[in-house]
């Protein structure tokens, strides 16, 4: 009975093709040998099905790491226009105080 469910289990976890047509043709031989490679046959299975598992989640954090490197380089841009930002401030601001300087030190002068 577990022969017979075996090709439906491993059509609902996405097993290739031929796969299920290899356990449809154990399915289809004398009981003596459908024993001996049944353990055989299902080892195969469940190696396919976490290699597709280990491929997904690593398609997944690529995805993630993509994302997240794009984040990465929107908050550089931004730090880097607001350090040109601030540097344009901190020249402006010290130049009207060089400027503001001279003004007055040149006001005292004609006191």
């Amino acid at each position: 009975m577990s022969a017979a469910a075996q090709p439906s289990d491993v059509q609902t976890n996405d097993t290739p093709v031929e796969l299920v047509e290899l356990s449809r043709a154990i399915d289809a031989l004398p009981a003596a040998q459908r024993l001996t490679l049944q353990p055989a046959f299902q080892k195969v299975v469940e190696s396919t099905n976490r290699r597709r598992k280990i491929l997904q989640l690593v398609q997944e954090a690529l995805g993630q790491l993509r994302l997240d490197m794009k984040y990465l380089v929107f908050d550089l841009e931004a730090t880097r226009r607001e350090r040109d930002l601030y540097q344009q401030q901190l020249r402006e601001w010290t130049g009207e105080n060089e400027g503001g300087s001279n003004s007055n030190d040149s006001d005292e002068e004609a006191a």
